[in-house]
Order: C-alpha cells, then sequence, then structure tokens
C-alpha cells in the first residue's frame, strides 16, 4: 500500500511537470501543437486534454463529485484553447495539491467503488490503488506528450522523480 506522502510527492511530480511540458510546448506555434503525429489520441494538445478530463475524472471519484463532461471519446477535444487549456491545467494541478495536503489515511486504506463509462459495470478496490492508477496514467500520457514534443524539435526538461527540486517536507 502506499501512503500519504508518496500521494503528496506525486502531486508535486505531477505539477512540476505539467510546468514542464506546458511550457515546452508554448515555444510550439498553435499549428505544431494540434498537428496529427501518430499519437493515441493524435496531437500534443489532444492529449494534454485527454489528461486533463481524465485527472478531473479520477478526483471526481476519490471526493464524490460531479466528474467532468463528456467521456474518454471526447476527452481530446474537451478543450480546443490553448490558453484555456493551460489555465485550467494550473488550476486543477492545485486542486490535486490541495487534495493531496489534506489526504487522511483512513481513506487511502479504504475502500472505493465507481461505475465506469468504459467497461459498463461497478469496480470496487483499494482507494491506494486507485491513487497509484491516476499517477501511472498522468505518466504515461505525459511520456507520449515528451515524445511529441521531442519530434516536434522542442525538448522538455528533466522527467526523472529523482531530478525534482526539493519542495515541502514529502519524504517519500
Amino acid at each position: 500500500m502506499i501512503g500519504i506522502g508518496y500521494v503528496q510527492r506525486m502531486a508535486l511530480y505531477n505539477r512540476w511537470q505539467n510546468e514542464n511540458l506546458y511550457g515546452t510546448a508554448d515555444r510550439l506555434t498553435d499549428e505544431e501543437r494540434r498537428r496529427e503525429r501518430g499519437a493515441f489520441f493524435g496531437s500534443i494538445q489532444k492529449t494534454l486534454s485527454h489528461l486533463l478530463w481524465a485527472d478531473r475524472l479520477w478526483m471526481s471519484r476519490f471526493e464524490g463529485a460531479q466528474p467532468p463532461p463528456a467521456g474518454n471519446a471526447e476527452s481530446a477535444s474537451l478543450y480546443p484553447d490553448w490558453e484555456q487549456l493551460k489555465s485550467r491545467r494550473v488550476d486543477f494541478d492545485a486542486e490535486i495539491m490541495r487534495w493531496a495536503e489534506s489526504l487522511n489515511a483512513d481513506w487511502l486504506a479504504g475502500e472505493l467503488t465507481y461505475f465506469s463509462q468504459s467497461s459498463a459495470r461497478d469496480i470496487r478496490g483499494p482507494c491506494w490503488r486507485f491513487v497509484s492508477h491516476f499517477f501511472n496514467h498522468q505518466t504515461h500520457h505525459r511520456g507520449q506528450v515528451h515524445c511529441l514534443l521531442t519530434q516536434a524539435g522542442v525538448k522538455p526538461q528533466d522527467t526523472d522523480l529523482t531530478m525534482m527540486p526539493s519542495q515541502g517536507d514529502h519524504s517519500n
């Protein structure tokens, strides 16, 4: 099982890497960010749009809140405006940080049940496993974006968790 320190460290890592990738993508033209590049969601912008949608979906499950509009199929086109996508990402990363900082160990050790649209069934399991998946999913898609940015001729900064600047008092 993971602990609260891990969750807080990964929330910091999420924010750090989003700043890295969005800052790098900002050096591209809108046309380059939208260019279809053969990735699962096609473009840099569509992949980042999907990732924000998915983060919002998972957080709605964790907090018992309203899920984002649209489904997985529409997630890549949910944020067509680059400036809006960037702004929403910054705001939502702050929300993830707030959630991680207020996380309760009992909740993390508890069970979560949610209805999966993609599987058309209820999914049940330990909260810590879903939180681990949440951060793993982010890393997966950010890795795709890193590759797309590199193909576009711009190179993001370091992505290694061990290279993250020290922030806060999280030992994991």
